[in-house]
């Protein structure tokens, strides 16, 4: 499946001459390099471990350039947003101009921003500009009282050759002793018991991410539509947003080991 899309993406944008498309070319602007760990580091001096914080998460900007640049300009109109997540899916074929056209507008952000990879951003050398652009497929980082555990559960786009999700990591980023932290959310593209997801691993995979530290909720994109979901009928909710074509965000407000959340239309 993945080869097919390449392969029609290629031929389609070549054609008419709207890319100078070349598979491997990872010449990346240096403002265009690693941009999680960039905005991670702003997040982390932005963190006074404060008991309240609000953010933003969103997903799915393939192809929807204008709405994205009206996101942003939302985003910066308000004032009490800590930072924005953006669940995955920047680009639509893997190409490295559709990465470079979706950051050039989020770099706009007056607020951090980190990005999952998503299924779509995987195609032809997507993985690798992916890592190019952002960096690595898991991450995490702490804000407030809460760690976010940012995690890569494309597994389909992997041909199940790589282990998707990275369960080392997982284990690492629940055991992590150092961190001050009271709260954990753990977020990803594709949710458990989507085609695109590991299904094979879906009890260990849940009882692992249970093992995290107050675990409040997880947190994907992917599917286009809003979504609140007791997946497993544990207790543990699994919020989805809609794609920002759809002109929607999700603001998360996290107080003590209490949360609250809206739907804001733009």
């Amino acid at each position: 499946m993945k080869s097919i899309y390449y392969f029609i993406a290629l031929f389609l944008f070549t054609a008419c001459d709207v890319f100078d498309y070349h598979p491997y070319d990872l010449d990346i602007p240096k403002e265009s390099k690693q941009v999680n760990q960039k905005n991670i580091n702003k997040i982390d001096r932005l963190n006074t471990g404060g008991d309240t914080i609000k953010f933003v998460f969103m997903g799915d900007t393939q192809r929807f350039y204008d709405e994205t640049e009206d996101f942003v300009k939302e985003i910066n109109a308000r004032n009490d947003i800590d930072f924005v997540i953006h669940g995955g899916d920047v680009s639509d074929f893997g190409m490295k101009k559709e990465f470079l056209w979706l950051e050039e507008r989020m770099r706009k952000l007056k607020v951090p921003y980190v990005t999952l990879i998503g299924n779509h951003d995987i195609l032809g050398s997507g993985k690798e500009i992916f890592q190019a652009v952002y960096g690595d497929l898991d991450f995490s980082f702490v804000f407030g009282r809460t760690k976010f555990i940012c995690l890569n559960t494309n597994a389909l786009e992997f041909d199940y050759v790589t282990p998707v999700p990275n369960f080392d990591f997982i284990v690492k980023e629940i055991a992590d002793t150092v961190s001050s932290y009271a709260n954990t959310v753990v977020v990803m593209h594709v949710p458990p018991k989507d085609i695109e997801f590991n299904n094979n691993v879906l009890v260990p995979f849940q009882e692992y991410i249970k093992r995290s530290r107050n675990l409040l909720f997880c947190l994907h994109a992917h599917n286009h539509s809003l979504s609140v979901r007791n997946l497993f009928e544990d207790g543990i909710l699994y919020y989805g947003c809609e794609n920002i074509g759809k002109r929607s965000y999700m603001v998360f407000t996290i107080t003590g080991n209490t949360y609250t959340y809206e739907v804001v239309r733009f």
